[in-house]
């Protein structure tokens, strides 16, 4: 025990007594206090540590970092006495002033050494909308020195949370775009990407995935596990990407950590969710949450200060122990469960807790010590078959600082992520290594349009990328240089001239598209996977208010399809309307808006014509002369025969196609006018005479006809053609047809009253049902028309844990009062152009 109290930042610290040696320290000491006071107190205004050996001379973005503010500073000992540069070496010989680094954060380039790698850790944060991920990675950034202020996520100072940086978010308080930044913590370095919460943009998570290591999965303690919770727990498990889970919100009214975690094993599919346990438990819950306790060190945390910049360790309260005791003894458990070297040690030493021992002496055998069970904690979530649980309250400042321990400690640096890429010639795998001495190595996986041309983001998997390489798109073959390399904080800059194996950066100049591999040769012919991309399930239609913006119409749509994957265009030849398709109606509307505000364009969105049908419910003979003479060469076509429905249709199944069958004998109708005949069916089932919609499902036969020796033509059958095919088919009691859709939608078992009800007035047809746990599942038949403003409802029903996806199953007649509707509405249509 130190008899004396100094301040020094933990990084430094670490590089002073080791860094096993300084954890153990910190863990066994009997009153540590974390704080952020500034290194400018210990008289050491000369030194500097930076953690990189490389750095760009030039800068276009200014850090928050510039500001001198430490990670984390220890006040150890029993008093309070501030030892100087000179009393710390006669504590530690080996002391010298350069060990306390002068400023919180270092902006240089990290170095490509082994050892850089080690300490690295490429992390996303995701969870259900409004968990707290935003506010939770402002927090991180604030308390590893990387912003200098704290601020909230909607932005009522006029700032907003730095990782919102696009002014929609900071409105509607909301992540809409990923966004990425780097910071560190001790000796550690962490490249973070903040992800969308909502459903609609959830390839930013995807992609997000793909490319990192590992990731924090924040669940509310009121909410629990949510839709979009089971979404990214799914989207983790597609990448294999070893997790820690964070329950947020611990102050709030109703939390409920310890519900949580039982959810968890039972909601979230893998081992590492069946055996998911807490590795702290609250002091408090509520408006009394105070601070948490660490089932691994045994030690309890407290928060204060304005910001939680202040953190006392201390015994677990003695109201705590018993309970603090149980739980660590299950979380024992449930790790040994999934580490075999933790299993026999507990068996041969029991459960009970022992501190670390100290340097040189040897481990205790009547307990299993924190670092014993870090390692097995350590071990088994890497290997996906344990995750450890946190918690805490961002809003309130309270176990942040613990949870980045818990990255460091519990997540895995680049050497511990398999990654695997393809030969593209014989398509074996290939295991990349992350060694600056290998060929380079990278995928992009995300796109944005800046003032500079297109960015790409860049995930380095091998290899070393430099400012004026010349990359090798393995995708189009193509070759490029590139011009600028830069690091991203949140939407800020720093150029760099090179980037080692494992970091995430971007690049402009590089003409690319998501999921593009990129070598330092065409000789290296590797290939890595790209992500999953969902396919749209909305649809809208989309206009201009102003002929004028065409061009920066069509730009804007180009941009942000290449940009967005699920994001689809299309022009709708039927009704002249352009539609757009993404993964909900939010997505839309955020992409409208985006228009208007980047581009100054103003649309209009609508519901898109549905692609409704015309049939025939019975047969009908038809005979029709087409004669048309004013002076001169006239037109002469005469047709009969029968027109039928298709079989097809009779039983429900709308075809794809509508048949035209020729039965003339002899030279009734000239051979050269048959064709023209067919092109007239073919222009007659264009438009239905009910609602002008396209004629499915009929069979025209023509057995009989005449012609005229010089007034007959190609034109004139034709016409004839359109003609009797629209006569006909008013006389076979026509019908039109809507689509309808099988949707499957998937809620928490006691909405299950209001999601059928709401179904049903849908005209919904439902086909199964069935409820496993705590989630419902519906499959049903739904038009088409009715299922616009859904997302939105069922959103508002289930409290954002619904949701539902739809796909084309047939097309069906509409009720006779739906019909007479349509029938209206398109005479006014047709009156409107008549008097235009």
């Amino acid at each position: 025990m130190l008899s004396r109290s100094w301040l020094i930042g933990h990084h430094a610290f670490s590089r002073v007594l080791g860094g096993q040696s300084a954890q153990k320290l910190l863990r066994t000491s009997s009153s540590v206090t974390i704080n952020r006071a500034g290194f400018s107190s210990l008289g050491n205004t000369q030194a500097q540590t930076s953690f990189s050996t490389s750095s760009s001379s030039s800068s276009s973005s200014s850090f928050e970092s510039s500001s001198f503010r430490p990670r984390r500073v220890c006040d150890v000992g029993l008093t309070s006495t501030l030892l100087t540069t000179g009393s710390l070496r006669t504590q530690f010989p080996s002391f010298t002033a350069s060990s306390v680094p002068s400023r919180a954060y270092s902006a240089a380039v990290p170095t490509k050494s082994d050892e850089h790698i080690q300490k690295l850790r490429n992390i996303g944060i995701s969870a259900h909308i409004d968990s707290g991920k935003t506010t939770l990675t402002e927090r991180i950034l604030y308390y590893t020195g990387r912003i200098r202020d704290i601020h909230e996520v909607r932005g009522k100072d006029g700032v907003g949370a730095k990782m919102d940086s696009m002014e929609l978010e900071r409105e509607k308080g909301i992540t809409i775009q990923s966004a990425a930044t780097y910071t560190s913590w001790g000796n550690n370095h962490i490249n973070i990407i903040d992800t969308p919460g909502h459903v609609d943009f959830t390839i930013e998570v995807e992609r997000a995935l793909r490319v990192l290591d590992g990731a924090i999965l924040v669940i509310c303690s009121v909410g629990g596990v949510q839709s979009q919770t089971t979404t990214v727990d799914r989207q983790m498990k597609r990448y294999n990407v070893p997790r820690i889970i964070f329950i947020n919100k611990c102050d709030r009214v109703g939390a409920n950590p310890f519900g949580i975690q039982q959810q968890v094993r039972k909601k979230l599919g893998g081992d590492d969710a069946k055996r998911a346990s807490l590795v702290q438990i609250p002091i408090g819950l509520e408006n009394l949450l105070q601070g948490v306790v660490s089932l691994v060190d045994m030690r309890a945390y407290y928060y204060e200060g304005e910001n939680g910049d202040v953190v006392t360790t201390a015994d677990v309260p003695s109201g705590l122990v018993e309970d603090a005791t149980a739980r660590r003894e299950e979380l024992i458990m449930q790790v040994s469960d999934a580490d075999d070297e933790l299993a026999e040690k507990m068996i041969e030493y029991g459960t009970a807790f022992v501190p670390d021992p100290k340097p040189g002496e040897p481990e205790p055998t009547n307990g299993i010590s924190p670092s014993v069970l870090r390692a097995a904690i350590r071990r088994a979530t890497l290997h996906r078959k344990f995750c450890p649980i946190f918690v805490g309250s961002a809003f309130k400042n309270k176990g942040i600082q613990q949870l980045l321990d818990g990255v460091i400690d519990y997540l895995p640096n680049p050497t511990e992520k398999k990654n695997i890429a393809y030969h593209t010639k014989t398509n074996d795998t290939v295991e990349l290594v992350p060694d600056a001495q290998k060929p380079f190595v990278g995928l992009a996986f995300k796109l944005e349009e800046g003032r500079f041309g297109q960015l790409t983001y860049l995930r380095i998997y091998q290899g070393v990328l430099e400012r004026g390489s010349t990359l090798y798109n393995v995708n189009t073959g193509e070759k490029t240089k590139v011009p600028r390399l830069v690091r991203m904080h949140s939407n800020e800059m720093e150029e760099v001239d090179s980037v080692g194996p494992g970091e995430i950066c971007a690049l402009f100049g590089v003409q690319c598209s998501s999921g593009h591999t990129f070598t330092s040769s065409s000789e290296t012919l590797l290939a890595l996977s790209s992500m999953h991309v969902p396919d749209p399930v909305m649809s809208l239609s989309i206009k201009l208010t102003d002929k004028k913006n065409e061009i920066n119409f069509t730009k804007a749509l180009q941009r942000f399809q290449k940009e967005d994957p699920t994001f689809r265009v299309a022009f709708d030849s039927e009704s002249s309307e352009t539609i757009i398709s993404g993964m909900g109606e939010l997505h839309l509307e955020i992409y409208a808006e985006r228009m208007k505000r980047e581009y100054g364009i103003s649309t209009q969105l609508g519901k898109p014509r549905v692609a409704f049908r015309e049939t025939i419910r019975c047969g009908s003979n038809y005979e029709y002369t087409h004669k048309k003479q004013s002076g001169g060469r006239g037109q002469y076509a005469k047709m009969a025969g029968f027109i039928e429905p298709i079989d097809e249709v009779e039983a429900g199944i709308t075809p794809s196609t509508n048949e035209f069958d020729n039965q003339i004998v002899g030279n009734l109708i000239p051979p050269e006018f048959l064709p023209a005949c067919e092109k007239g069916f073919a222009d007659g089932i264009l438009k239905g005479p009910l609602t002008g919609n396209p004629v499915v499902g009929v069979r025209m036969v023509v057995n009989d006809g005449a012609a005229h020796p010089v007034d007959s033509s190609e034109l004139a059958f034709r016409l004839c053609a359109h003609t009797a095919l629209r006569e006909a088919i008013k006389k076979c009691n026509p019908q039109v047809l809507e689509p309808i859709m099988e949707v499957e939608v998937t809620t928490p078992a006691e909405c299950q009253g209001v999601i059928v009800g709401s179904l049903n007035r849908r005209r919904a047809v439902i086909k199964t049902s069935e409820t496993i746990g705590e989630i419902f599942t519906l499959v049903a038949e739904v038009p088409l028309n009715n299922m616009f403003g859904y997302s939105t409802e069922l959103r508002s029903q289930t409290q954002g844990k619904g949701e539902f996806a739809m796909t084309y199953f047939t097309h069906r007649p509409v009720p006779r009062e739906t019909q007479e509707d349509l029938i209206k509405e398109y005479q006014a249509l047709q009156n409107q152009g008549t008097k235009k």
